[in-house]
């Protein structure tokens, strides 16, 4: 039903453009995007289909085959200054992204009001089809909220720096209100960048501060971020992870606003990607079925970028917890598609 309703939308939007007497262009580049003037509309969405092994103390716990992610979107501009996202789960999960943003004040500030990522993490604000390991980190997991509805201000500080501020609510916490604010810079040269980044938020009696720093050089890219909280126990929480990947075909990792993006294979025959992550302390780490603990794991992992929007991912990831001393560990293989 919904995204019958979305087809409607898109359809309904198409019609106000050419009736507005203006020359309509249409593009099938990075989803299907139809533009008339001011009004601008586009569809997209993702799909990731995974095979998932996991153990426990040796003993398996998960082996199937699942839809990781299934979404679509519409995304545009409705005005010069009004633009808006709305991306559904087809596969149940619900409402992801559901805002209106004012833009009528440049590059600089812009506001976006609804449903919504918070400004915090590097990896957490990275788009899921985007990041080089299949999962995010166990601390990011953790720590990054993800999405909440509220009302954020942001925008360009000039130069390749970035800054965030937004007011929340969670309404699985009990309608609980909290803020979230992020400060990003890059200093770029001629053959890559150095990322650094702040981050502060305090929702739901959960408060962490998260430093971002990344590297990207030719083909070589890597990451790390630590983030020290405090949970609604008053108990101090911390943990970190570091990530590095080298794209063996020679293509860079594209960045842009404070984010990276997803490799794009620039001949026929694909990119290849090798990557592996190490992280250690309080997370969740469901992932190797561990939990929420305080534990350490390494990840390996391998991408062939066979289109731009086509993926293999294969990870492995074992780890151990620190409190307990159980072992964990999975095997994740995923089908990405991207329209």
């Amino acid at each position: 039903m919904k995204t019958k309703l979305i087809a409607a939308f898109i359809a309904a939007s198409a019609f106000v453009a050419t009736s507005a007497n203006a020359e309509v262009e249409v593009s099938t580049k990075g989803g299907l995007k139809v533009s008339s003037g001011d009004y601008k509309f586009e569809f997209g969405g993702r799909i990731m289909y995974d095979y998932n092994r996991s153990e426990l103390n040796g003993v398996v716990d998960e082996d199937d085959f699942d839809l990781r992610r299934g979404r679509v979107y519409v995304k545009g501009n409705i005005a010069k200054d009004w633009a808006f996202k709305s991306q559904f789960n087809v596969n149940g999960d619900g409402v992801e992204d559901l805002y209106l943003r004012y833009t009528g004040f440049g590059k600089g500030a812009n506001v976006t009001i609804g449903n919504q990522k918070m400004p915090f993490g590097l990896e957490e604000l990275t788009s899921s089809k985007d990041i080089s390991v299949l999962e995010r980190s166990a601390i990011t997991e953790r720590y990054a909220v993800g999405r909440a509805e509220g009302v954020q201000l942001h925008g360009r500080a000039g130069g390749n720096s970035t800054y965030a501020i937004g007011v929340f609510t969670d309404d699985e916490k009990d309608s609980d209100t909290g803020f979230a604010a992020r400060y990003t810079t890059a200093f770029k040269g001629e053959n890559g960048l150095i990322h650094l980044g702040l981050a502060y938020k305090d929702i739901n009696e959960d408060s962490a501060l998260g430093f971002e720093a990344a590297v990207a050089s030719g083909p070589f890219h890597a990451q790390f971020e630590y983030v020290d909280g405090e949970d609604a126990g008053n108990d101090d929480l911390s943990g970190y992870y570091l990530q590095a990947g080298y794209v063996l075909t020679g293509e860079s990792r594209p960045y842009k606003g404070g984010v990276f993006k997803r490799i794009k294979p620039e001949n026929k025959s694909g990119a290849w990607e090798l990557v592996a992550r190490y992280e250690d302390g309080d997370g969740s780490h469901s992932d190797i079925e561990l939990g929420n603990t305080d534990a350490s794991a390494f990840t390996v992992g391998v991408n062939w970028y066979a289109h731009a929007n086509v993926r293999f991912g294969l990870n492995y990831t074992d780890g151990e917890d620190n409190l307990s001393n159980d072992d964990g560990n999975e095997l994740r293989v995923r089908f990405q598609l991207t329209f």
